[in-house]
């Protein structure tokens, strides 16, 4: 079917990923028109919902996402859920081409002895609790005076701080009333971060590992026996200017006087130990089983068959994430992503299926920061175009799309229409934006930047106007 009417594609997904690869394709020479459809009644994905709210330098990234949106010239469909309220078969109908962007938002498995106990938990979905994610429970089980937390990221740092930071600091944030509140309560005392390999190898950012030096009544216990740097970890220095800082830093708190750390509560950073066991009595969590490794010349390390014991009550795994499967969509379980071929959506016999696309951690896996994003994105959409255009370069491309207008409802309000008569309460880019000031309304009138409505039914009635 050929028409003289735009090109329709939908982004399923209005976090970074998508919100870029809409950008990228509205700035293309094609006549295109673009909606992303989100499913939760906010977009921004991971930076509104998986930054921890005392970092609002890194939330500032969601003030370029909002230029993009406030353009005009993408529509944004949020509270649609792909899978549920539509299918692929409906995109069909509606778009000429789509383009995943779900991301990955779930904790990647740690497959050890012990770790489904009771008090073992994902740290994304605590960063979904501390952030106000309105798919998960209002409250949080803060029991335990230790804690582990297993990863050698930022995310494992961020909920190390979290769990170890005074509320009363973190009122300036815009941290809902509900997660104040759960902190509050919580005895806390240690928080033990466990690191696989050494110093030069962890994956914290200079800027949150320092910043974790300056968390008030919070003192920062390192342990100079786990300092070890073989050739590799020189080389990793030498190489990034980023882990010359973060081993400096590291090496710094060494010479700190143990005499001189009196704070309430204290992050213990502990490397050269891989977790081999979660101890449990009676099906809850008591402990944490390690094991000493070593360094083996190039920065990887081995079991030495010494094993440590902590006493801990709780433990949070910070391992990674990982992409869940979208139906009808061809999925690597091993990988954790759409199967696809530099954006383009394959299926087990590598054939692209015609006018379906993928970006961001979805397409590649949760790795790298927002320039990888963009570059995810710039790729994607690069084959789209070969592909409605025919020309790679002055030469012919897969050409699955042959320029046409598949899509025998093609017109944008057919869509909404759709959703509507399916009983979905889509909101619009305009309804976020009352959300969005009611929210910075909130924050305003308690002296902080912002508090979160939480409720997914709240966020929507406040968004629809059905809320003063």
């Amino acid at each position: 079917m050929t028409s003289t009417r735009s090109l329709r594609v939908a982004i399923v997904g209005a976090g970074p990923a998508g919100i870029y690869a809409a950008d990228i394709l509205s700035k293309t020479d094609l006549d295109v028109s673009i909606d992303l459809i989100e499913r939760l009644p906010a977009p921004f994905g991971l930076v509104r919902y998986g930054v921890a709210p005392d970092h609002p330098r890194i939330k500032a990234i969601i003030n370029a996402l909002h230029k993009v949106l406030s353009k005009g010239d993408v529509r944004l469909l949020a509270n649609v859920n792909y899978g549920v309220d539509l299918k692929l078969e409906d995109l069909r109908q509606y778009y000429d081409a789509v383009i995943f962007s779900t991301g990955a938002i779930k904790d990647a498995a740690l497959p050890i002895p012990g770790i489904d106990l009771d008090g073992s938990y994902g740290a994304a979905d605590f960063v979904s609790w501390f952030d106000g994610h309105p798919d998960v429970p209002r409250t949080w089980p803060l029991e335990a005076k230790e804690v582990a937390v297993l990863g050698a990221g930022n995310v494992a740092l961020d909920v190390a701080r979290i769990l170890a930071k005074h509320p009363k600091d973190l009122l300036v944030t815009e941290i809902p009333a509900n997660v104040q509140a759960g902190l509050e309560a919580s005895p806390v005392t240690d928080v033990h971060v466990f690191a696989r390999r050494g110093p030069a190898q962890v994956k914290f950012s200079p800027l949150e590992l320092r910043e974790l030096g300056h968390v008030p009544d919070v003192d920062i216990v390192v342990y100079p026996e786990d300092y070890d740097f073989d050739e590799g970890s020189m080389a990793a220095i030498e190489a990034t200017n980023q882990t010359k800082q973060v081993v400096k830093t590291l090496t710094d708190w060494t010479l700190v006087d143990p005499s001189q750390q009196t704070a309430s509560r204290r992050i213990h950073l502990h490397f050269l130990h891989s977790p081999t066991e979660v101890l449990g009595e009676d099906g809850k969590v008591v402990g944490l089983r390690t094991e000493r490794t070593a360094l083996q010349g190039d920065g990887t390390v081995k079991g030495t068959g010494e094993h440590h014991d902590w006493p801990v009550q709780a433990v949070y795994r910070a391992v990674g994430y990982f992409g869940s499967p979208l139906p009808e969509i061809p999925f690597d379980d091993l990988k954790g992503v759409i199967s696809n071929r530099e954006g383009r959506v394959v299926d087990l016999d590598g054939e692209h299926l015609p006018g379906v696309y993928t970006t961001g951690w979805i397409k590649r896996g949760p790795v790298g920061l927002i320039g990888h994003t963009k570059s995810d994105a710039s790729e994607t959409v690069r084959h789209l175009v070969e592909d409605v255009t025919g020309v790679v370069a002055g030469a012919d491309a897969q050409g699955d799309l042959d320029g046409g207008r598949t899509a025998p409802h093609g017109e944008p309000q057919q869509i909404v229409d759709f959703l509507v008569e399916r009983g979905v309460d889509v909101v619009t880019w305009d309804e976020f934006s009352v959300l969005d000031a009611y929210e910075l309304g909130l924050g305003e009138a308690a002296g902080r930047e912002r508090i979160k409505v939480v409720p997914r039914e709240d966020m929507i009635d406040v968004a629809k106007g059905r809320r003063a």
